[in-house]
């Protein structure tokens, strides 16, 4: 007798999901690559950026269909599909982080210790040179209102040392985060103020964003106001509040290391 031999069924979403999650981690670790490069074209680099997490998607979902194909008729390629899930997974992880915070958090890109009064970014040649001639614009009493109530903690940082000293650790604090400054006026002058103008770039991305410093003398010390704006979309994630907060942290961490 002739024995009938049966096939055992083959999800191809398995294999394809692998290939597809590879691709992406290779398309994705390239156009950060490009996008942390100053000289390359950003939007460009961004668009690879999100090509490579749309892949990374496509992955995700070809390893479920494969698991369903898998539990329901028992077919090979499970192997396949959790290499494409677990490979989608690691490039997707982070911006799905960032975009459920994001949910949570107001559309903001502009944020400051002074709601009332924002400290004004420079107009000389050499900042908008940094700035590729833009000047952040204020995004005006709504908005800020908006971030009274999502930042009730994002406040001025008073000091009990003279504006000269806390000038100089703010400095410091800004070279320690190695903010690039454009920048440094001691407090003085016609306006009495201490300036910093400063360019900050994220950790992964390195974009820019743009700061500036007000250092105000008072009768009892000096007072720091920071206002930290994105230069690039109308939704920063929070990452201006929290550079802020870090930002005044580590001057007041330096001012009582003076003490």
């Amino acid at each position: 007798m002739r024995r009938l031999l049966i096939e055992e069924p083959v999800t191809r979403a398995g294999p394809l999901s692998r290939r597809l999650a590879v691709f992406s981690l290779l398309a994705t670790g390239f156009a950060l690559i490009l996008v942390r490069d100053p000289r390359a074209d950003t939007d460009a680099a961004l668009a690879a950026l999100l090509a490579g997490l749309c892949v990374a998607l496509a992955a995700a979902v070809a390893a479920a269909f494969a698991f369903v194909r898998v539990w329901r008729e028992g077919a090979r390629g499970l192997g396949a599909a959790l290499a494409g899930l677990v490979l989608a997974l690691a490039v997707l992880g982070y911006p799905a982080y960032i975009g459920l915070r994001g949910l949570r958090l107001p559309v903001l890109s502009d944020v400051t210790t002074d709601i009332d009064n924002p400290p004004a970014f420079s107009r000389s040649r050499a900042a908008f040179a940094t700035r590729g001639g833009r000047y952040p614009p204020d995004p005006g009493a709504a908005i800020r209102e908006r971030q009274r109530g999502a930042y009730p903690q994002i406040a001025p940082l008073t000091l009990d040392i003279g504006a000269d000293e806390a000038f100089e650790l703010a400095r410091k604090a800004a070279l320690n985060r190695h903010w690039q400054i454009v920048e440094a006026i001691r407090p003085g002058g016609r306006t009495g103020n201490g300036r910093i103008e400063a360019v900050a770039r994220g950790l992964i991305l390195n974009l820019p964003d743009d700061l500036t410093v007000r250092i105000r003398p008072r009768a009892d010390g000096a007072r720091i106001d920071v206002r930290s704006a994105s230069r690039l979309g109308g939704r920063d994630f929070g990452s201006n509040a929290d550079r802020i907060r870090a930002y005044l942290d580590d001057v007041a961490n330096l001012a009582l290391a003076v003490k």
